[in-house]
């Protein structure tokens, strides 16, 4: 984790609340919720919040920036599982056993809100909403799985990405971002690890893609110009 002194903050302020925090909170209880949630913490690109085998002891939410969860198999290659954003929720993967069992690397310069998890537990029992949030946090995470298993085990090339570009759109739009404009914050290597294909599949679908008149690309820029041609691909 990034050396720098951790920061204050506070939830009250924050334009992504809605995103990582229960929605309707009165006064009294977002104060509350204020004095758990006591810090932010800055990442720099390529360093990682926490690694597989750390001991787990917060959730962290990302306020600013992009990361990307990775295992080391067994041979020793990196899998990619996942690409995070801002207002999404790391670290439920330590819950079970109380040890990380996954690498969060910051895709770029970020910070993220410390939530320990033994505080919010606390302030769960006492806030019904909170714990209503959180069974959804983790329901989302179990969904979302799902989705993966689904992309890796029955879809062709083309679908993955066309799957991997209209979700990251989705996300992006919940933000108040653009629903055809994307700038690509991961490697098209790490695109790829993350669907299950090589670089070259990938690079070759992207090209597919922009002759076909569905995207543009330029470098880490897409443009998408024909969202239904996506959508007809996955389903």
């Amino acid at each position: 984790m990034s050396p720098q002194t951790p920061l204050k903050v506070a939830c009250s302020g924050c334009n992504l609340r809605e995103l990582c925090m229960p929605v309707g909170l009165n006064d009294s209880e977002m104060a509350r919720f204020d004095e758990v949630v006591s810090s932010r913490v800055k990442v720099r690109r390529g360093a990682a919040l926490f690694s597989a085998g750390q001991k787990f002891s917060a959730l962290y939410a990302i306020r600013t920036g992009y990361f990307k969860t990775r295992v080391t198999t067994t041979d020793g290659r990196d899998q990619v599982t996942g690409f995070q954003m801002a207002g999404e929720i790391m670290g439920l993967d330590g819950i079970v056993n109380d040890h990380h069992t996954c690498d969060a690397v910051a895709l770029e310069d970020a910070e993220v809100c410390v939530m320990p998890f033994e505080r919010i537990e606390e302030l769960s029992r006492e806030f019904g909403k909170l714990q209503h949030h959180m069974h959804k946090v983790m329901s989302r995470e179990i969904v979302r799985e799902h989705g993966v298993m689904l992309l890796l085990g029955s879809m062709r090339a083309e679908e993955r990405l066309a799957a991997f570009l209209l979700n990251l759109v989705q996300r992006l739009h919940a933000r108040g971002f653009s629903q055809s404009e994307l700038l690509l914050r991961m490697t098209r290597e790490e695109i790829g690890s993350y669907l299950g294909l090589k670089l070259e599949t990938i690079s070759r679908t992207f090209s597919k893609f922009a002759e076909d008149g569905v995207i543009e690309v330029r470098q880490r820029h897409v443009r998408i110009l024909d969202t239904e041609a996506l959508r007809a691909l996955v389903h």
